[in-house]
C-alpha cells in the first residue's frame, strides 16, 4: 500500500456515497472519514442521513459526532481534523477513504485554505450593533464600498457572510476577496479522486425526494423539537441552518405548514445537488462514474487495485 495515498469518493446528495463506501470497507482495510458539514454534529442524525450506530460500530468512521449541536464547525477545523485522521489511519496500515458531499471541505483539503484572520468577537459585536441600527441590506451597501468583489458574491440578506467580509477588512485593512487569492497550500497527501456523476438528473431528484420522505417518517421533526426542548440548540444555531433542519425550525415557529416545510426542504435539496454537480463538473477528477452504473463497484475495485496493491 502506498502510505501517502487516500481515496476520495464525492458526489451529490442521495447519490449512494455511503452505501458504496461501506461496500468497499467490507472488502478492503478501509477507514471512512466523513466529509459532511452536518454529520459532525451530535444529535443531528436523521436529517444528515447519518449511518446507524450498528454500522458505525461495525465499520470505522471518523469526523462523525465530534462537536456539540450548538457549536460552529469550520473548514479550517476540518482540514486539521482530516489531516490528523489520515495520518492516524495510515499509521495503522489502513487506507483512508474520504466520503461525502461537502464540496468546500474537499476544496480546502486539496487546494489549501485562504489566509484569512481568525474571528474577533469584539469586532463582530461592533458590526452587529451597526447592523441593528441600519439593517443588513445597508451593511451590504457598506461592504460594496470596501470590497465590491466580495459584495457581488454575497446576497444583501446574508448576515453571516456580510459580517465575515466586513470583519476581515476591519482586522486586516485588506479586502477579503484579495486575501482569498493568497492561499496556504499544505497538502502532504496524494488523493485518488473518484466522483459520482449521475447521468440521469431526474432519477437523482426522485431519490432526494424519497429520502426526505423517509427522514420525515423516521422522525426528523421530533428530532429537531427535542434538540430545542433540551436547549441543545437555538433557532439561530449554525447547525440548524442546514437543509431539512431550517425548514423544520420554520414549521415549529409557525412560519409554514409541515407540508410546505417538507416541499421547501426537497426543493432546497435538489438545488443543492445541482450546485454539487456544477462543482464536480469543474474538477479534473481522473474517475467520474455514474452511480446508477451496475458495474461501478467492479470498476472501482480495479482502480483501487492499481493504486493500492503492493507490486513485486
Amino acid at each position: 500500500m502506498k502510505a501517502k495515498n487516500a481515496i476520495i469518493i464525492r458526489g451529490p446528495t442521495a447519490s449512494g456515497k455511503t452505501e458504496l463506501s461501506l461496500k468497499l470497507a467490507e472488502k478492503y482495510p478501509i477507514d471512512i472519514i466523513s466529509v459532511d458539514s452536518v454529520m459532525v454534529y451530535k444529535g443531528l442524525d436523521i436529517g444528515s442521513a447519518k449511518p446507524s450506530q450498528d454500522i458505525l460500530k461495525k465499520y470505522p468512521h471518523h469526523l462523525i459526532d465530534i462537536c456539540e449541536p450548538n457549536d460552529k464547525y469550520s473548514a479550517g477545523r476540518f482540514i486539521d481534523d482530516a489531516h490528523k485522521k489520515i495520518k492516524e489511519i495510515q499509521s495503522n496500515d489502513r487506507i483512508p477513504l474520504l466520503a461525502g458531499g461537502t464540496m468546500m471541505y474537499f476544496k480546502v483539503l486539496q487546494d489549501g485554505l485562504s489566509e484569512l484572520p481568525s474571528a474577533n468577537q469584539k469586532i463582530r459585536k461592533k458590526i452587529d450593533i451597526k447592523a441593528k441600527e441600519i439593517g443588513w441590506p445597508d451593511m451590504h451597501i457598506e461592504l460594496e464600498k470596501i470590497d465590491p468583489d466580495a459584495a457581488k458574491k454575497i446576497k444583501p440578506n446574508d448576515k453571516q457572510r456580510i459580517q465575515r467580509a466586513m470583519e476581515v477588512f476591519m482586522i486586516s485593512g485588506i479586502p477579503m476577496s484579495k486575501l482569498r487569492r493568497k492561499t496556504r497550500i499544505d497538502n502532504e497527501f496524494e488523493y485518488l479522486d473518484i466522483s459520482l456523476m449521475p447521468n440521469d438528473r431526474e432519477a437523482l431528484y426522485r431519490n432526494i425526494n424519497r429520502r426526505f420522505d423517509s427522514m420525515i417518517e423516521e422522525g426528523l421533526l421530533d428530532e429537531v423539537s427535542k434538540l430545542i426542548e433540551k436547549k441543545l440548540v437555538s433557532y439561530e444555531s449554525h447547525s440548524m441552518q442546514s437543509i431539512g433542519y431550517r425548514e423544520m425550525i420554520d414549521h415549529i415557529l409557525g412560519k409554514m405548514t409541515l407540508d410546505d416545510a417538507i416541499e421547501s426542504a426537497k426543493v432546497s435539496s435538489r438545488r443543492y445537488a445541482k450546485r454539487q454537480l456544477t462543482w464536480l463538473r469543474s474538477l479534473d477528477d481522473e474517475y467520474k462514474l455514474d452511480p446508477l452504473d451496475k458495474q461501478k463497484f467492479k470498476t472501482i475495485e480495479g482502480i483501487i487495485y492499481n493504486h493500492f496493491e503492493d507490486k513485486d
